[in-house]
């Protein structure tokens, strides 16, 4: 699936943009695979190309409820490089890649550098938030089996983590989905 789409959140001033998809660089997608949210993907799967959207996805359907015991304060050596503090990757804002005791891999905002703790915000940046999309659709199609035999690539770590080493997806990494990405490749699109 390929949607242009602008997603708006409730702000101070009435809606405001955060994010932008357009038509010359849509948001693509294989429905199934947990890539988009499932609300997202549901309220997109009848519609034909060409058909535009409009819909709001609750808290509870997008990335819950904001969760202040996910901010972590972590110790500085975690981020340490042959006894040096990372201060090229790890600075206030950054979104760090993080893997727990069971190897899942996920991403935290660093909110604050100090002298002993690094404090980490875990919370998906959308947490507590409406969705508003807008959009239209530029693509409706089963997946070849190629494509889905692309993204499980992606997806169980068998290309390393870049389009690139196995043939290209197609995207060029400008921009952030923040619902997910197009490939499974772990890349921003």
């Amino acid at each position: 699936m390929a949607v242009a789409y602008k997603l708006y959140v409730n702000g101070e001033n009435g809606q405001e943009l955060v994010e932008e998809a357009p038509k010359e660089k849509p948001f693509v997608f294989i429905t199934g695979f947990g890539v988009a949210l499932d609300a997202f993907e549901s309220q997109l799967s009848t519609l034909a190309a060409g058909e535009d959207f409009d819909f709001a996805l609750t808290k509870e359907q997008a990335y819950g409820d904001y969760a202040p015991e996910h901010v972590l304060d972590l110790e500085r050596d975690v981020f340490s490089i042959n006894g040096h503090f990372d201060h090229e990757h790890i600075y206030e804002d950054a979104i760090i890649p993080l893997q727990n005791e069971e190897g899942h891999r996920f991403y935290g905002r660093v909110v604050e550098v100090g002298e002993e703790k690094v404090k980490v915000d875990l919370n998906h940046p959308l947490a507590g938030e409406t969705l508003y999309f807008k959009g239209t659709v530029i693509e409706n199609r089963l997946a070849t089996s190629q494509e889905v035999e692309h993204l499980m690539k992606h997806l169980a770590g068998g290309c390393g983590g870049s389009c690139d080493e196995c043939g290209g997806c197609g995207h060029d990494h400008e921009g952030c989905h923040e619902h997910g990405d197009g490939c499974g490749c772990g890349h921003c699109h």
